[in-house]
């Protein structure tokens, strides 16, 4: 879903992977995402982002937003058993200087 060709984006579930990569990595580690990221979003209804931080430039977050529940759950499944998601996992996680720390997030109502 590309809101640049006038749909409306609106996700629902959003998952922050909070990480850490060495400053002599992120090179590689942009280069892999670059690679990575259409796979990722092949299935439809998620969006990859990375999100960076001016006071620590080894800290990141990589931002996944689903657009609704199920498009979560498919894809939490495709992560356990989809053998090319595994292996791009592997690499990811060769990259990073400490483990991730994942944050799932969903949208909440304003409603009381």
């Amino acid at each position: 879903m590309d809101s640049s060709l006038g749909e409306v984006w609106r996700p629902s579930v959003f998952v922050h992977l909070r990480i850490r990569v060495a400053l002599d990595r992120q090179a590689e580690f942009r280069s892999f995402l670059l690679e990575a990221i259409p796979y990722y979003e092949a299935p439809g209804g998620i969006r990859v982002a990375l999100l960076s931080r001016d006071a620590e430039p080894d800290r990141f977050i990589e931002l996944i937003e689903y657009v609704d529940e199920r498009a979560y759950q498919l894809d939490n499944e495709r992560t356990r058993s989809d053998s090319t998601m595994r292996q791009y996992l592997a690499r990811w996680r060769s990259m990073l200087a400490e483990p991730p720390k994942v944050e799932v997030y969903r949208k909440a109502s304003l409603a009381q």
